[in-house]
């Protein structure tokens, strides 16, 4: 397969609201793109790195970002005023970061997830088939195989964390006519397993707990993205691992694989495997498919 150039999206102006009296909100894109969602990275990253007084959290999402702020120390009109300067400074295509690869290893077509996806069949658009068959036929594989090669043949960007705590959001980092697209379940389900890895519209998420969910349930991973007690080695410095710029690299892994992290996990030894890497948005837009080789053996 030739290696097929990404090429970067022109944004409209930005646009800034206030939100409430201690939240200001900028949307860069109607639309999600790789363009955008870089850009509210690079932003964000500077908005923390310049540690502007006032600004009490910072969050980006995909195609936009929010701060929170105190009034009392800062005004939303001046924290604006810098947010435009910022953009205006921020060239994404000379911009990188540096961030981590990280190993997530997923049990496809697990008995858990199975178990579920099959109580809500008549919430599904296909009641005679599984998540995985309906994704695979909608995206034009000839089996489910040959879907989930396609899954996991390329990494996912977190680009945003949220909906519930902990949940990473990840764009696959393909050219936009190799993305794959499902659609969420007709109705939501009232019951999703904690750790089960998901796909909705062009997103990959990980349900960090057992929950309602409405995206299509590919299997389930053995680790956690989220530690409230903070009892595991990675989760000593926050609650949430995956971070907004971290690429998940997805594994196929056995049921003994499976059982083996889970007791890892567990009796609190488990550590995540990942590479430190700087990624570069031009790179990637360049050659994709050659840079995303380099990323996941910790080359780039």
């Amino acid at each position: 397969m030739d290696d097929e150039r990404i090429t970067p999206v022109e944004l409209p102006e930005p646009r800034y609201e206030y939100g409430g009296d201690d939240h200001v909100f900028v949307e860069l894109a109607e639309e999600m793109s790789f363009t955008a969602n870089f850009k509210a990275m690079a932003i964000t990253q500077q908005v923390a790195d310049r540690d502007i007084e006032g600004v009490v959290e910072n969050c980006p999402a995909n195609a936009s970002y929010m701060l929170r702020i105190d009034p009392d120390v800062i005004r939303p009109d001046d924290l604006i005023d810098e947010l435009k300067a910022i953009e205006a400074e921020t060239d994404i295509e000379n911009y990188e970061w540096e961030t981590r690869v990280i190993d997530v290893p997923v049990l496809f077509e697990d008995p858990w997830t199975h178990e579920t996806l099959m109580e809500f069949r008549d919430r599904h658009q296909d009641p005679d088939s599984t998540d995985l068959e309906y994704s695979a036929q909608l995206n034009g594989f000839d089996d489910v195989d040959s879907f989930i090669d396609a899954f996991v043949g390329a990494p996912h960007m977190v680009t945003m964390v949220g909906f519930v705590p902990g949940l990473p959001w990840c764009f696959q980092m393909v050219p936009r006519s190799q993305q794959l697209e499902v659609p969420k379940y007709v109705e939501p389900r009232t019951d999703t397993p904690g750790r089960a890895v998901g796909f909705g519209g062009a997103f990959s998420v990980i349900y960090p707990v057992q929950g309602a969910g409405g995206y299509q349930l590919f299997g389930r991973t053995p680790v956690e993205v989220l530690d409230t007690d903070r009892t595991l080695p990675d989760f000593r410095d926050s609650m949430v691992f995956p971070n907004p710029g971290d690429i998940l690299n997805y594994r196929r892994i056995d049921r003994a694989e499976y059982d083996e992290i889970r007791e890892a996990v567990e009796d609190g030894t488990y550590e995540f495997e990942y590479e430190t890497v700087t990624f570069s948005p031009d790179e990637f837009f360049e050659s994709p498919r050659e840079y995303n080789a380099r990323l996941v053996e910790g080359e780039a």
